[in-house]
């Protein structure tokens, strides 16, 4: 064994697993050399997730990212020799309608990001996996590139550290355990192990179930659970005996059960020739915090292997029978089977990327074998280039608010994700449960009393509509469709259309308490927003104006949209919810690296918005101020702020609109929001909901959101949001804006589209959530750009003031053009839409409505 260094470039925590065992491989493919890997127990590792997961993998996510790192481990596996592509199934048992939508949505999502599953008859599910009742399923998905880590994960990772070690890349520690990070003015500078200290210039930690553990040294916590998962075993299986297989047919899972099923191929394999029968907890999951986890002295099998009851699982172990009766004829391995520890989080994605706290310590944590080596990459990606090909905001541990690395936050909403990670299906816009009330607007109590239906954004509770204003359905009821099918009206309110009508026929009052606020003050303020954005920040002219502007990347890709209100002494951010947090962090990672005198702040809890937008915002809006004049059209510029006061109370107005209609947003102390509030309800202005704000009205304006129509993936030109000039200074990703510039046309347009017949197979009008496919009626196939991007809709919604579905979404150059005839499928079933905009293209415009009544 190597004597113990005491100084590297990279020390990996947790390498026996296979996310460390990953993350070195990656870092080695990207040049990296000079790497330290410990484990506190083996490598590969003997008490970790990865030493008894079923190590199976499925592409059937409902988003890119997961969807490309699934497949991307997949083809890694295989490259290695060590994947078994034998295929899965996915089936809807009888009477669970809900269940077989989903396999239908599966369909929508697999053309949307890639994968190759289809719907297949129950007749051809029995074929592929004869142990199953067909007569007990009404459908069934087939996932052809579905299949089994062979012989083990661990035994890949065992391998992947080999290959580094012999290389001269890697040193390999086991049973060396980090006792303490060591760091300095803000920085990680090594490791503390009982073989001595590390020195070293980055830490990553990949210690999966005790990642918590190694945070907590870091002076944080991250934002996930280990959760117990039954592992059953059943047999002897002898049907493969001799074929020196590993498993011998197709997965199944049984998800609306909660539950999946494989054989472990010939005796002699690494299971022993047995039916492995594994379930979730649907009901009190059975979670335990790292620290209460037994030492692998202490445990029966292993720290992440706790013992199991069959009584446990016996209700829906005997609706498994039913399905697969040979589970009742083989005999129970008692000693063979365990509750797996594995992670659950509080959002369903793992924490990855740069610690909050220390720069250079990074965390990859809460992830399963099916995407270990795809997030390995871009994990490794994201340490050497600063980027990854992906947008990764759903991952990044950087877009967590303080509240919700809480303890009682992680424990409520982990419990919440644990019930849902196999049954029942997620809905697109389904809210938590837990960890509520945690943010509310100063007017929330009058919202409660105006009957609001609330949602939940970056911990503030959002009215998406008002009881009060169900009176207006009737006014509007030929515009406000009634939603008839049940999936496109969940947790959707029909009075938001309603309300939308009404605001553009007088005015209405919409609560922005949700804006992510942050000021940038100090010396350097100006010359690191000058820097970090794409518009003109600096210079006295800019004082006094609200500036919309976005954040690209090295690659000219868009990394951020905000508004920057310049005052005379700072910058304030105005974002957001849930892109605030993460660009809080960046910034000021930014201007450390830039060696920057600046001071950055959240004030998102010290100030409070309220929109005021309509044709007679101006006049209602001059019924409260002290000086109406100030409001007319030649002394209020558009994009100007400039303060006015309303009840006594010093009100900072932003001449803006993400509604398409004129109005002001208006800025001020959290403790004075009410009173504007109640001085303007006091004059008629009717409330409404956000679902205008956030949904509805801004697809008929066309208007861009970030995390959704704006990511890494496409560039501002593609966006439509490019500004007419490039300003001279030198700001980040501007040469690669620039080149894009001088190309004759994008390789994609962000368009909107329209759907021309929404009406399904059964006769019922349906209103699309979630995520489409784009196809070529032509071809029958997902449109695909010259770079590999897939086409599908990046936000969709009706808009009741043109009387459509919108939808927005990147298409191919060849297909940018007005009118042109396209198809989405949305639960499996094709439906006719149209270009009805290239770029930039309100469909909506107030001075040629006509009011709806």
């Amino acid at each position: 064994m190597s004597s113990f260094p005491s100084k590297a470039k990279v020390v990996i925590v947790g390498l026996g697993g296979i996310v460390g065992a990953s993350v070195a491989h990656h870092l080695v493919e990207n040049g990296w050399d000079d790497i330290v890997g410990l484990d506190t127990s083996g490598i590969p590792t003997d008490v970790g997730s990865t030493a008894h997961a079923s190590d199976f993998c499925f592409t059937t996510g409902h988003d890119l990212l997961t969807t490309w790192t699934t497949m991307y481990s997949m083809d890694f596996y295989e490259k290695m020799g060590h994947y078994e592509r034998i295929g899965g199934i996915e089936v809807a048992r009888v009477g669970d309608d809900a269940r077989l939508q989903e396999l239908k949505r599966r369909i929508d999502s697999g053309k949307a990001f890639g994968s190759n599953v289809r719907m297949m008859s129950t007749a051809e599910a029995k074929e592929k996996f004869p142990l199953l009742e067909e007569d007990q399923i009404q459908g069934a998905l087939w996932d052809p590139d579905a299949g089994l880590v062979v012989p083990r994960s661990q035994t890949v990772a065992g391998k992947l550290v080999d290959q580094a070690v012999k290389a001269g890349k890697l040193q390999a520690f086991a049973n060396t355990p980090a006792l303490e990070l060591i760091h300095e003015d803000g920085r990680i500078t090594g490791v503390k192990t009982r073989r001595g200290t590390i020195m070293a210039d980055y830490v990553v930690v990949c210690a999966g179930l005790w990642g918590r553990l190694i945070a907590e040294m870091a002076g944080e916590d991250l934002p996930v659970m280990p959760v117990d998962h039954p592992l059953t075993f059943f047999g002897p299986y002898d049907e493969f005996a001799g074929t020196g297989k590993e498993i011998g047919r197709p997965l199944l899972r049984d998800q609306g059960n909660s539950a999946y099923l494989r054989d472990t191929g010939d005796p002699k394999s690494t299971e022993g020739g047995q039916i492995e029968w594994g379930y979730y907890y649907e009901k009190e999951a059975r979670m335990v915090h790292p620290r209460d986890l037994q030492t692998k002295e202490e445990a029966r099998l292993s720290p992440s292997q706790r013992d199991l009851e069959l009584d446990d699982v016996i209700e829906p172990l005997e609706r498994a029978m039913e399905l697969t009766p040979v589970l009742g004829e083989l005999g129970f391995n008692e000693s063979h089977s365990f509750n797996g520890l594995l992670q659950t989080t509080t959002d369903g994605g793992p924490s990855m990327g740069e610690s909050r706290k220390l720069r250079g310590l990074w965390y990859a944590v809460a992830i399963w074998v099916k995407d270990g080596p795809g997030m390995g990459k871009l994990l490794a990606d994201w340490m050497t280039t600063g980027r990854t090909d992906l947008d990764h905001h759903s991952i990044d541990y950087a877009r967590f608010n303080d509240f919700a690395l809480t303890e009682d936050f992680i424990a409520g909403r982990c419990a919440e994700t644990a019930a849902k990670i196999y049954n029942p299906p997620v809905h697109p816009r389904e809210p938590f449960g837990n960890g509520r009330g945690i943010r509310r607007s100063p007017f929330y109590e009058r919202e409660v009393e105006l009957g609001g239906y609330f949602m939940e954004l970056g911990g503030w509770e959002r009215a998406h509509g008002y009881a009060a204003n169900e009176h207006l359905l009737e006014t509007y009821a030929d515009s406000v469709p009634l939603r008839e099918n049940e999936w496109d009206s969940r947790h959707f309110w029909r009075v938001s259309n309603a309300e939308q009508l009404a605001m553009s026929n007088d005015c209405g009052l919409i609560n922005l308490s949700h804006f992510h606020m942050t000021d940038i003050s100090g010396p350097d303020h100006v010359a690191l927003m000058e820097y970090l954005c794409a518009a003109k920040i600096g210079g006295d002219a800019m004082i006094g104006k609200g500036i919309y502007t976005h954040m690209l990347d090295d690659e000219g890709m868009v990394r951020a949209d905000f508004t920057v209100f310049r005052m005379a002494d700072r910058c304030r951010l105005v974002n957001g919810a849930d892109a605030g947090p993460r660009d809080l962090q960046y910034m000021a990672r930014m201007a450390r690296d830039r060696g920057l005198d600046v001071t950055i702040s959240d004030v998102s809890e010290a100030y409070t918005t309220i929109g005021i937008w309509g044709p007679n915002a101006r006049k209602k809006l001059q019924q409260v101020v002290a000086d109406p004049a100030a409001l007319e059209l030649d002394n209020f510029a558009f994009a100007a702020i400039k303060p006015i006061e309303i009840a006594n109370k010093t009100v900072t107005a932003f001449r803006i609109s993400y509604v398409g209609e004129q109005g002001w947003e208006l800025h001020m102390p959290y403790e004075d929001g009410l009173a504007v509030w109640d001085a303007l309800r006091d004059i008629g202005v009717m409330v409404v909901g956000v679902e205008t704000y956030a949904n509805s009205r801004r697809l008929e304006k066309s208007l861009r959101l970030q995390n959704a129509d704006l990511h890494t993936q496409y560039n501002l030109l593609e966006a439509d949001l490019a500004r007419p000039k490039v300003k001279e200074a030198d700001f980040r990703g501007k040469a690669k804006h620039l080149e894009y510039r001088a190309r004759d046309h994008q390789p994609a347009m962000l368009c909107t589209l329209v759907m021309s017949d929404n009406i399904d197979a059964q006769g019922v009008a349906r209103y699309p959530v979630g995520s489409q496919p784009v196809i070529d009626p032509e071809t029958g196939k997902t449109l695909v750009d010259a770079l590999g991007r897939r086409s599908f809709t990046s936000s969709i919604a009706y808009g009741p003031s043109v009387g459509k579905n919108i939808a927005l979404a990147y298409l191919p150059w060849d297909y940018c053009e007005l009118g042109r005839k396209l198809q989405i499928s949305y639960f499996d079933e094709l439906y006719p839409v149209e270009v009805a905009g290239v770029g930039y293209a309100p469909l909506y415009d107030p001075s040629n409505s006509k009011p709806r009544s």
